[in-house]
């Protein structure tokens, strides 16, 4: 297939200081959860994006000096020279594939504290620090606090090119960044220089911007990387002054990347924004500059890509989501096949990673940051050496990404659903209220094995252990997933307090059924995550009373690693939803649910005619166990090995059954796997030289 001519546009080479982009595809500097202590799985996962066709792939943010320590988050340091080898060998792969590097210089300031390197936080002023709960504060930069910075920080650009980068970063990003806190009127105190007015507030800035490219600027650009509108309650800057910084530098850098304060509107989830939902913010910048710009905003769509190319809104389509979804978006737009583009839910399953201090995953992505550790590649599977058949039974997220992937190595394969349609729960999750993009895991899957000739799909088939028998495939895949329990048993309680069968007692299955409910409802969540708000939203457009009640001491607390939290805690409060947190169920009834505080014990009665239990799922894994007891009839038919995926082996959320079926179909038919299954990066031994 050919590139559709209309997006020429995106393929054109653009001019960034003294070096070029073959192209207009830009991934954005974005963490991966494991900062610098996994450098070869980081390189991994940049080259790939690389391969896939990014004109430039950026690092995460790379802490300058150890007075930005942000442990226990995961961190890049360009400390000393000894962080060089990790960036050179990044680099050198970034390059194999004719991208630029980019390295995204940092200084968190008053949001570091320090915990590792025992240095004295500092800032602007004296402050509590911001990242972190520990009650410490940050040391007003003096004089030379300032002098010392500046050369520290141009030490870092210097390594940076040597390191082999070609665009290097001034990070001045939300309220982590100490030029953002110099920038702040509500942080920034200080009666010198560098405080009061606006030019004064920005000196800093400058300096730093005019040091880099003192240092750099003959042979690496130098970008700006600012949040123009603060979106939060409290802005750190007034939205005027930030198109003055804007206005009053325009021309200095060498390239704009813009985007929006905090990280929550920034990165914001697809149940709060869709594609392109920077565009009204962040659009007078071009208007302000002729050096490029590159902004965000979700995208996946080369439509809406050229749209706002065309406009002079971008002159870049910055990404991270969408790269780590589907690493080779440009070279499938390039080559066409726009069909086979893995695009972005915008779940934040990514953040999450960082956010918990691990490794990032993927719902769309089973294969992001298995690069170099399990030798993965998103586009190639290494095929089978037979003809083997396999029968995988049930058609959700697991059982679909399992066939796909086995019938890419070369399996015949039968997939067998017992509904009518596919997707399992994601078609049952995507039909809630802010989760509709959700249903791209399951049209993407369905529309690949559509493609494929060695494999038979059939909808509305129940099978039995009889007709899995009778059927006779070389290998059986149990991925019939999992439903929600009825008697309250989760995290809270370890034994069953309601009775299954009482009148009134309902599970998030019922509610996603459209199963008829009467009002007051409860809806007890023990689970913590993103379905139960879903969930409220969907009985309050019924017009139902909800009230959601959670042992948890916050209100859906998963939310918290995917940056939803303080929204949708936001978004319950105006639906009109009661939240009750710390809150122990203890029985329900024709009087209602009675709860007690967990901290206190003291009991309180909220009027309710039905209850849903959100606490835990039941495998359904009857099928597979039925199989397991066959063991001579399965030798009779001549089926080698019976394996259970996704939520039917362990309930858990969507990217965990994706992973769990493209790992059994990588797997299937190899040499028996180690029992770690993928290579680890060791720590050096030995001192820093005197």
């Amino acid at each position: 297939m050919t590139r559709d001519p209309r997006y020429d546009l995106l393929f054109e080479p653009v001019r960034i200081g003294p070096v070029t982009s073959k192209n207009r595809f830009y991934q954005v500097p974005h963490c991966n959860g494991t900062g610098d202590w996994s450098p070869m799985a980081t390189a991994g996962m940049r080259e790939t994006k690389a391969e896939g066709g990014w004109g430039v792939v950026c690092t995460e943010n790379m802490m300058v000096d150890a007075w930005s320590d942000i442990a226990p988050f995961p961190a890049v340091r360009l400390w000393s020279d000894e962080d060089l080898p990790a960036q050179e060998e990044m680099v050198e792969r970034v390059h194999r594939h004719g991208a630029l590097a980019g390295c995204e210089l940092a200084h968190f300031g008053i949001a570091a504290s320090n915990r590792v390197s025992r240095n004295v936080p500092i800032g602007p002023s004296s402050r509590l620090t911001m990242e972190a709960i520990d009650p410490r504060q940050s040391r007003r930069m003096g004089k030379a606090d300032i002098r010392n910075l500046r050369r520290r920080h141009r030490d870092a650009a210097l390594r940076a090119r040597r390191a082999g980068f070609d665009i290097i970063y001034i990070y001045c990003l939300h309220e982590n960044s100490i030029i953002s806190q110099f920038f702040s009127k509500a942080i920034n105190d200080r009666g010198d220089e560098y405080g009061g007015s606006l030019d004064n507030r920005t000196r800093l800035f400058r300096e730093l911007l005019e040091d880099t490219l003192d240092a750099v600027g003959d042979r690496c650009a130098v970008a700006v990387r600012i949040a123009v509108a603060q979106l939060t309650g409290q802005p750190m800057i007034d939205g005027d002054e930030l198109q003055d910084i804007v206005a009053s530098h325009a021309e200095t850098p060498d390239l704009w990347d813009v985007n929006l304060n905090d990280w929550a509107w920034d990165s914001a989830t697809s149940r709060f924004a869709a594609e392109g939902h920077e565009e009204e913010h962040v659009s007078f910048v071009k208007a302000l500059t002729t050096k490029p710009v590159v902004g965000v905003g979700r995208f996946t769509s080369p439509d809406t890509m050229v749209s706002q190319v065309r406009r002079g809104i971008i002159d870049f389509i910055g990404a991270a989501r969408p790269s780590i979804a589907d690493p080779f978006l440009p070279k499938k737009i390039e080559e066409g096949r726009l069909d086979d583009i893995r695009e972005c839910i915008g779940c934040n399953i990514c953040v999450s990673g960082e956010n918990s201090f691990t490794t990032m995953r993927c719902t769309q992505n089973p294969t992001i940051m298995e690069e170099w550790r399990r030798g993965w590649h998103p586009e190639r599977v290494d095929r089978a050496g037979h003809d083997e058949s396999v029968l995988i039974i049930g058609g959700g997220a697991s059982g679909l990404e399992c066939a796909l992937t086995l019938a890419r190595r070369g399996f015949k394969v039968t997939l067998a659903e017992a509904k009518e349609h596919l997707g399992g729960r994601v078609s049952m999750e995507s039909r809630l209220p802010g989760l509709e993009e959700w249903i791209r895991v399951r049209d993407y899957r369905a529309t690949q094995l559509g493609k494929m000739a060695n494999v038979d799909i059939y909808p509305a088939s129940p099978m039995s252990a009889r007709d899995v028998l009778e059927f006779g495939a070389d290998h059986i895949v149990c991925a019939t997933g999992a439903h929600w329990r009825r008697d309250g048993v989760g995290r809270q309680h370890l034994t069953p307090v309601v009775d299954p069968g009482s009148p009134g007692c309902f599970t998030p299955d019922d509610v996603m059924g459209d199963v008829h409910i009467e009002g007051p409802v409860v809806i007890y969540d023990d689970d913590g995550s993103y379905l139960v708000a879903a969930l409220a939203e969907k009985l309050v457009a019924a017009g139902l009373e909800v009230t959601i009640v959670t042992p948890h001491s916050t209100f859906a607390r998963w939310t918290q690693l995917t940056l939803e939290q303080n929204r949708l805690t936001r978004r319950m409060i105006k639906r009109g939803v009661r939240l009750e947190v710390a809150r122990q169920l203890i029985e329900f009834g024709q009087d209602g649910v009675r709860c007690a505080c967990v901290y206190s014990g003291r009991e309180q009665g909220f009027d309710a005619a039905s209850l849903v239990l959100a606490t835990s799922r039941s495998p359904n894994d009857e099928l597979y166990q039925a199989l397991c007891k066959e063991s001579q009839a399965l030798q009779a038919a001549g089926i080698r090995e019976i394996y259970r995926i996704g939520d039917c082996d362990a309930p858990g959320i969507i990217a965990d059954a994706v992973f769990a079926g493209h790992r059994l179909a990588r797997q299937l038919g190899e040499q028996e796997q180690p029992d770690l299954g993928y290579k680890r990066e060791l720590a050096r031994h030995g001192a820093t030289p005197d």
